[in-house]
């Protein structure tokens, strides 16, 4: 939970530079609906941002979930046979992803309307801090590292000099 620190501005310069590939109108469109989306709801976007970018492979996809389906953070996606959830377009699919990230936070009631069919699944409150995602989130144990050091990534490439992350 939370509000970011990086600019929309920042967020498309830094995935440009990590995958020159992607249209900028996208990206640019993109940071704008994690910007959004976020602060409606409370959740740092930066984390969420950065969650993309870890799971999308910087959009460059190539696991179960694919461009299509608008899903930024791999809801749903087990299996061959559970390749995750679609969304209807790009701003849904981060509103999934934000209510997700928000349900797993806190156990505050959401400001919109409910759009991630798995949110009941949600332990809710039980990782208030990205540490808490490893093992619930991901079955990854190295998955708030590895995005972590995205956010580090980030925060370097935006301010020019170490900042924390959350």
């Amino acid at each position: 939970m939370g509000k970011g620190i990086t600019a929309p501005d920042q967020m498309v310069s830094f995935f440009l530079h990590i995958n020159p590939e992607v249209t900028p109108p996208f990206v640019t469109e993109l940071a704008a609906i994690y910007i959004e989306e976020a602060a409606i709801e409370g959740v740092n976007h930066d984390i969420a941002f950065a969650q993309m970018c870890l799971e999308t492979g910087f959009l460059r996809y190539g696991n179960l979930v694919t461009p299509d389906m608008n899903n930024f953070c791999g809801l749903g996606a087990i299996g061959p046979e559970q390749p995750g959830l679609s969304f209807p377009n790009p701003r849904t699919g981060v509103r999934a992803q934000i209510q997700h990230l928000k349900g797993y936070a806190t156990d505050a009631p959401l400001k919109q309307e409910l759009v991630d069919p798995r949110y009941r699944w949600i332990r809710y409150g039980s990782a208030p801090e990205i540490r808490g995602l490893a093992g619930t989130w991901a079955a990854d144990r190295e998955y708030a590292h590895k995005i972590r050091n995205i956010l580090e990534r980030l925060y370097g490439f935006s301010f020019g000099k170490d900042i924390t992350p959350p």
